[in-house]
């Protein structure tokens, strides 16, 4: 039944939303732009510092990370000297950065002062997704691929000492996408891309406790925790399809489509919202309750628009245009302001 509801195009989607909301005020309003003239390729994640007023995003071709003004977007710096800057955790307490580095498989350690490198340390091949515990500081990064490509692991790093303590075997496939942590720090959820699962890593064992196939599609690479409803949610890029879990019990509860070549998603606790951003749009989906969700718009953003943070305390989403494949590409930050 429900692909009857939802088997209609993503563009037609989004026409009959903006024709039936047409009186309404669109859930996103954009406020600002940043443009990057002379800047090309990719942009991958970004960090934030709310305290400092500053949110950081990876530039992979021109191998640094930039550095915004959170509430103007003014570009305020240029960190240089990565190899290949991928994903990144702000650690408020030392007012440094860490950075995954793609192509020489190591961490970056960022004295946000100063704005230099100033230690990097070596991991095993295949560095690309981190994720910071809220609770001891450690930073798991994928990394660690067999041979074979048929595993990899996460290595564990104490961002205090700056040090690998551990690491987490056996997740499928040489390499992983999006990974959150709960607010307790004791439970990782990964999506598995190489076995089209949702992985369920119990960190204080560090090992993989459960995993969930995904609901006949396919790469998953966005991925929000929605703790006080139990529901994790996911999307993926062949369908582009945003997912529901029910974390209790690990079974799919709602399915709709979304945007393609999405990267990130954020929950808008204030508006019951969740925000997917992927290529040319972001899609509005709005918690109707745990089981039941609305699309509510695809708002018009850029080409590979697919990185993106959303800040509650401002109630802005920050969204990064990017450029591969596409020479005459536009890069840009955009910042959108949630109504």
């Amino acid at each position: 039944m429900r692909r009857v509801l939802f088997g209609i195009t993503l563009a037609a989607l989004a026409a009959f939303a903006v024709n039936s909301r047409a009186q309404e005020k669109p859930p996103l309003k954009l406020v600002a732009t940043t443009p990057m003239p002379g800047y090309t390729g990719d942009f991958d994640h970004f960090g934030l510092d709310l305290k400092g007023n500053r949110v950081f995003l990876a530039s992979e071709n021109q191998k640094t990370v930039e550095v915004f003004d959170l509430r103007t977007g003014a570009r305020l710096h240029s960190i240089e000297g990565f190899a290949h800057p991928l994903t990144m955790a702000y650690l408020a307490d030392s007012n440094r950065l860490v950075v995954t580095e793609g192509d020489i498989d190591s961490l970056e350690l960022v004295d946000c002062k100063s704005y230099k490198i100033i230690k990097t340390l070596k991991l095993s091949k295949n560095v690309d997704h981190g994720v910071l515990n809220p609770v001891n500081q450690y930073f798991y990064v994928e990394s660690g691929a067999a041979a074979d490509g048929k595993t990899h692991v996460l290595s564990i790093v104490d961002t205090k000492t700056f040090k690998v303590v551990g690491e987490i075997p056996g997740l499928s496939g040489d390499s992983n996408e999006g990974m959150v942590i709960d607010r307790a720090g004791k439970k990782l959820y990964v999506n598995l891309t190489g076995s089209d699962e949702v992985g369920v890593i119990d960190l204080e064992a560090r090992r993989i406790v459960a995993k969930w196939q995904l609901p006949n599609v396919h790469v998953a690479h966005a991925i929000a925790l929605d703790e006080p409803h139990h529901r994790l949610f996911t999307a993926t890029r062949n369908p582009p399809e945003f997912v529901v879990y029910n974390t209790d019990t690990g079974k799919v509860v709602a399915s709709l489509p979304c945007v393609g070549v999405n990267s990130d998603m954020s929950i808008d606790v204030a508006r019951k919202r969740i925000y997917v951003t992927g290529s040319d749009t972001a899609s509005v989906f709005e918690q109707r309750d745990a089981d039941h969700y609305e699309h509510l718009a695809e708002v018009p953003t850029a080409f590979r628009a697919k990185s993106s943070i959303f800040v509650p305390q401002l109630s802005r989403l920050y969204i990064a245009d990017s450029g591969k494949g596409k020479p005459d590409a536009k890069l840009a930050l955009q910042i959108f302001e949630a109504q």
